[in-house]
């Protein structure tokens, strides 16, 4: 693994990636979107792999591109456009009002 990705492997706050590689960011930004944020840096990584062999210099500045993307999706956009995780990608646009999910429990508590 490369080395870059090696000292990463140990943070857990968003903001902890984003002050390590440089990234500029908007606290408020992250403070509503930060697991889509991370979740959207990973498949970044994903589609471009950071090998083993890459120097240190360049998977630091590829890592800060994919990261800073990644923060600016959610700028621009919102988690339920970016559908970074399967709730919103299986809502496919549609909302789900208060009395489904009554319902919905009322049905469950029938049942147990």
């Amino acid at each position: 693994m490369n080395p870059v990705l090696q000292r990463i492997q140990q943070f857990s706050a968003a903001e902890e990636f984003l002050d390590f590689f440089g990234v500029d960011y908007e606290p408020s930004v992250v403070h509503v979107n930060r697991l889509h944020i991370l979740k959207r840096f990973n498949q970044y990584l994903n589609r471009t792999p950071i090998t083993d062999d890459m120097d240190e210099a360049t998977a630091m500045a590829t890592c800060k591109s994919l990261l800073s993307q990644a923060h600016d999706d959610f700028v621009k956009s919102s988690a339920a456009q970016e559908k970074v995780f399967k709730v919103f990608q299986d809502q496919d646009g549609k909302s789900i009002s208060l009395d489904s999910i009554k319902a919905s429990l009322a049905t469950r508590g029938q049942r147990a």
